[in-house]
């Protein structure tokens, strides 16, 4: 089993920056690509950010291209999510998530691990 555990979410005025981190345990090795979807209120969970272990692939949704950056340190099991120049639009519950495939997806079906979530509010 695999556990993921968000942090870094807040209360912040647009056009500031967050940086959100995801922090895996147990099988971890299990894990070949992991990402980030969001949640806002009353809308379905969508697609952010996704990255292979290797760290080369990556795979954005186009609302956050040129403003969020996803990466990962292997070595300390952690997924981040650097959103910069943030919008009211942004405003959201952001979800780590694993999968044991290798493709950076934009799918939920896709992905075997979630983490609980963490609220991001951005003020207009």
């Amino acid at each position: 089993q695999v556990q993921l555990v968000e942090s870094g979410g807040g209360l912040v005025q647009a056009g500031a920056s967050l940086r959100l981190s995801c922090a895996a345990s147990g099988r971890t090795d299990s894990i070949l690509t992991m990402g980030w979807f969001r949640q806002a209120p009353g809308e379905e969970r969508e697609f952010v950010a996704a990255i292979h272990k290797s760290g080369i692939i990556t795979n954005y949704a186009d609302p956050v291209k040129g403003r969020f950056t996803i990466s990962r340190d292997n070595g300390k099991n952690t997924v981040y999510l650097q959103m910069n120049s943030l919008k009211p639009e942004d405003t959201a519950v952001y979800y780590c998530t694993g999968r044991l495939g290798t493709i950076p997806s934009d799918k939920q079906s896709h992905y075997d691990y979630w983490g609980q979530g963490t609220p991001v509010t951005v003020s207009s």
